[in-house]
């Protein structure tokens, strides 16, 4: 028993062991420092930031809608984020809409609209409006438009249009980022700038 605890012992501590757990310790840190600087790569050439914030600028400009039609009342021109959502609009589900399904919905709701106008909602008008806009843009304005600088600077134009009409409304650049009321609006309206300005400086570079 004794000698069998001692053969054990000099298992667990031999140095040939050790020099092999050190080295494949060694090129398990190897891999990772490997899939870190490709994962990194891949987000700054590959695209993945770049999608990333454009989901971010979408989402914003869907909740700015949002709260157009519920509790910011406002005369600023708010439809141009119709625009906005139809250029940052995730490319897979852009494909999505822009082919039979988009067409099909869309037929549905211009038939509510033409003959059930008790049943179609003033909100949906804005949303039926961009459904419309992805189904019946040219293949110019869904691919060159919205890939490429042009479709980077509207959405800047966009939000800096829209940025400076909530200062003005609120106040002043103080009150805008500083009432509760308008403060959320502040933070939506300055996330439209997050994709179009990293888009443009990725074109650029």
């Amino acid at each position: 028993m004794m000698k069998s605890t001692m053969n054990y012992l000099k298992m667990s501590t031999d140095p040939a062991a050790t020099a092999l757990i050190n080295s494949d310790l060694k090129d398990i840190g190897d891999a990772t420092r490997k899939l870190a600087n490709h994962v990194i790569e891949l987000g700054v050439s590959g695209g993945f930031v770049t999608t990333v914030l454009q989901w971010f600028a979408c989402f914003a400009a869907i909740y700015l809608l949002i709260l157009d039609r519920t509790n910011w009342r406002t005369n600023m021109l708010t439809s141009l984020l119709v625009p906005y959502v139809f250029l940052t609009f995730p490319d897979w589900l852009f494909g999505i809409l822009h082919g039979d399904v988009g067409k099909w919905i869309t037929l549905v709701g211009v038939i509510l609209r033409l003959f059930f106008p008790n049943h179609f909602a003033d909100y949906l008008l804005l949303p039926g409006a961009l459904l419309l806009l992805i189904v019946v843009s040219p293949s110019f304005v869904a691919g060159y438009v919205r890939a490429g600088w042009i479709g980077v600077i509207i959405c800047l134009g966009i939000g800096c249009y829209l940025l400076q009409e909530h200062i003005r409304a609120s106040g002043g650049f103080r009150n805008a980022f500083t009432k509760s009321n308008g403060l959320s609006n502040s933070i939506g309206i300055a996330l439209l700038f997050v994709f179009p300005v990293w888009a443009l400086i990725t074109l650029i570079g």
